[in-house]
């Protein structure tokens, strides 16, 4: 008789320790004498003891660094490159038994895949497309990824260090390209106004009368002038050419 209150006291043990509280964010991957048998979802769960293991893992998005990466860009400029990786876990028993530690692989894949993917392309892209460079690093992780029970949401560039030496190479360039502009814009200018005084020549080319109103205009605006004296009248050449011509018959 006194070993039935023993073995109750020991079977209340036993039920204890078998029970396990998944919480709503977890799952349970569960192994029977070592062989995996099955993944619990949240709630009140038994696992047998001794014959039984269970390892919980988090499904929540997991957010990590990734640490400054020197590299080499497409147009040889020498910068330093930091991340944020977001993801989480979409088959909790594949990344348990197909990776040893699944977050250390996983943020040292992200590490291995900026360098390669942005010493793909110019120093511009990675200060102008950032957008862009995040959407190719997360296909290229993702695809990496595949298979292994992880599914990376996104990729986001978080700083792009640059030598000192570079950024002032890099404003120098920025202000010999405003100039650049400036320069082609002025161009632009006078081949437009070079050409509207060449239609304007050819119309009073045409009108001779056009251009004796012109002559007018142009001395009305300097009578109108209160900044001098002297005045200037324009004549026009086949005047001098009939007084030229009357000289020569006399």
């Amino acid at each position: 008789m006194t070993f039935f209150p023993v073995f109750i006291v020991i079977l209340l043990v036993a039920l204890l320790a078998s029970i396990r509280i998944i919480k709503e964010y977890e799952r349970g991957v569960v192994y029977t004498l070592g062989k995996y048998t099955g993944t619990r979802s949240a709630g009140f769960q038994l696992v047998l003891p001794v014959i039984q293991s269970m390892t919980i893992v988090d499904v929540r998005v997991r957010t990590d660094d990734i640490p400054a990466q020197d590299l080499i860009s497409k147009d040889n400029v020498s910068v330093k490159v930091s991340g944020v990786l977001n993801y989480r876990v979409v088959d909790p028993a594949m990344a348990i038994n197909r990776n040893e530690d699944f977050l250390f692989r996983t943020n040292q894949m992200a590490q291995t895949t900026l360098r390669s993917v942005l010493g793909q392309h110019d120093l511009d892209d990675m200060l102008q497309k950032r957008a862009d460079l995040n959407k190719a690093i997360q296909s290229e992780l993702d695809g990496q990824t595949e298979g292994s029970g992880i599914k990376v949401i996104s990729v986001e560039i978080k700083h792009v260090d640059i030598d000192p030496s570079m950024v002032r190479a890099i404003a120098r360039q920025a202000e010999a390209e405003r100039e650049r502009r400036a320069k082609i814009i002025n161009a632009e200018g006078e081949l437009q106004a070079a050409k509207q005084l060449d239609e304007a020549a050819t119309i009073l080319a045409q009108r001779p009368e056009t251009m004796q109103l012109r002559y007018l205009g142009t001395l009305g605006e300097f009578a109108n002038n209160k900044g001098g004296s002297t005045i200037v009248l324009p004549l026009p050449m086949n005047l001098l050419q009939s007084i030229g011509n009357l000289i020569d018959k006399k």
